[in-house]
């Protein structure tokens, strides 16, 4: 990979909207049988992605201040000079959203469309511009755009949201806390000298993951609910797994508060998260008839 390209994804920040586009494809997947084409799931799919790379990219154009404090965040390409944070950034973002929502509208519906654009504003604007540097509560409403990302998903195939990806979205909302508290406890240095107040800091360590814990229990239960209506034997597997694993190091992390357990937990969550999409997804398209029942 090129120096340039390399800077573009991390700009972009090419691995998170990949994830934020598997929860759009988790949403699409779990919607009962619809109308849309492979190909128009395709392009939301997408449309999902890039306003996701918008968003990314309008976090670090605003936050190149901060990551310059952050030992993480350092050598990104605002910080490094790699690319002049000019006034030609924001339109370029606001054009590449404008044009994420387009795609979702025509190869969907304007209900995609809006929660294509309500994901992407929810982490660039209400997160990064109007949370982060001012309450712990941040990153609990910023959870939401991966959330809107799988309705966005699903509002493709059916504008009303079937209860499947609602419940998903509702997972989705429960898991971004404990996912980004447990980084921030683990690299609490970093947050602490950019003054960024994230829960652990605010409440120190021991009661932060006593939170997390709960969350994560809430979030493992109702991962298991889509069962109850119509979810099969792999997605369960999916959901029994990741959320017995992500549990495991939740416990692990009240009973040992500190940047070690702290991380285990952070790399649990993402492998929960990857379990239970891929199994959803996998639920519904590669083997149907795992229904329970």
């Amino acid at each position: 990979m090129t120096t340039m390209t390399s800077q573009l994804c991390d700009l972009f920040k090419v691995r998170i909207g990949s994830a934020i586009m598997l929860c759009a494809v988790a949403g699409l997947a779990t919607t009962p049988a619809s109308d849309l084409g492979m190909a128009q799931g395709a392009i939301v799919a997408l449309a999902v992605f890039f306003s996701a790379a918008a968003a990314g990219a309008l976090n670090q154009y605003l936050e190149r201040d901060l990551d310059g404090q952050m030992a993480r965040t350092r050598k990104r390409p605002f910080v490094t000079g790699a690319f002049k944070p000019s006034a030609y950034w924001p339109l370029l973002i606001t054009l590449l959203l404008a044009g994420s929502c387009a795609m979702a509208w025509l190869a969907g519906n304007i209900w995609s469309a809006l929660y294509v654009f309500l994901g992407a504003f929810t982490y660039g604007v209400v997160y990064t511009l109007w949370l982060k540097r001012q309450t712990w509560t941040n990153i609990v409403w910023g959870g939401l755009a991966g959330s809107f990302a799988v309705l966005a998903g699903a509002a493709a195939a059916d504008p009303s949201v079937a209860i499947v990806p609602l419940l998903l979205s509702l997972v989705l909302f429960l898991w971004t806390p404990p996912h980004f508290w447990s980084l921030a406890m683990a690299l609490r240095r970093d947050y602490e000298s950019a003054g960024v107040p994230m829960l652990p800091l605010v409440i120190g360590d021991r009661r932060a993951a006593w939170v997390i814990l709960a969350h994560t229990v809430a979030l493992a239960l109702l991962a298991l609910v889509p069962v109850a209506y119509g979810m099969g034997w792999i997605y369960l597997a999916g959901a029994v797994i990741g959320g017995g694993m992500f549990v495991r190091t939740g416990i692990a992390l009240v009973r040992e508060p500190g940047a070690k357990t702290a991380m285990t937990n952070f790399h649990a969550s993402l492998m929960q998260l990857a379990l239970l999409l891929l199994a959803a997804i996998a639920d519904r398209w590669l083997w149907p008839t795992s229904v329970l029942g």
